[in-house]
C-alpha cells in the first residue's frame, strides 16, 4: 500500500514541478499569470493568463512524449476546466471584452514545454 502513495506523491511533485517550467514559459512569452491551480465546486484549471484582453486557461501535462500529453486531457476533463473557467470569468470586472481560450502545455523530459494553443 506505501508504494502506491510514493508513486501519487512523486506524481503530484512531478506535476508541480511541470506547472512551474509551463509558468516560467509562458511569463518568457509575456503572458501575465493571473491564477494559479484555481479551484471551484466545477473543477480545477492548471493556469489562467492573460495577454491583453485574452484569458487562457490552461491544463499542463507532464509526459514523455507531446501527442500522450494531449490524448491525457479527456473530454470529462475538458468539461471540468471550462466550467471551472466560467466562474473565474464571471469575478472579472471586464469580463464582458475577454476573450478566452483552451491551451495545453506539454512538459516533456530534457525538452523545452511544447505550447498547443486553442487545444480545445
Amino acid at each position: 500500500m506505501a508504494e502506491a502513495g510514493d508513486s501519487r506523491r512523486k506524481a503530484e511533485r512531478r506535476g508541480r514541478s511541470a506547472e512551474r517550467i509551463a509558468i516560467l514559459y509562458l511569463r518568457f512569452k509575456f503572458y501575465r499569470i493571473m491564477a494559479t491551480r484555481y479551484k471551484t465546486h466545477a473543477g480545477e484549471v492548471d493556469i489562467i493568463a492573460r495577454k491583453g484582453d485574452l484569458a487562457v486557461f490552461i491544463e499542463v501535462k507532464a509526459r514523455r512524449e507531446a501527442q500522450v500529453a494531449l490524448d491525457a486531457v479527456t473530454p470529462s476533463a475538458m468539461r471540468r476546466i471550462r466550467a471551472a473557467s466560467d466562474v473565474w470569468l464571471s469575478r472579472q470586472p471586464d469580463f464582458a471584452r475577454l476573450s478566452q481560450r483552451y491551451d495545453i502545455i506539454a512538459c516533456l523530459p530534457g525538452r523545452l514545454p511544447r505550447h498547443f494553443p486553442d487545444a480545445f
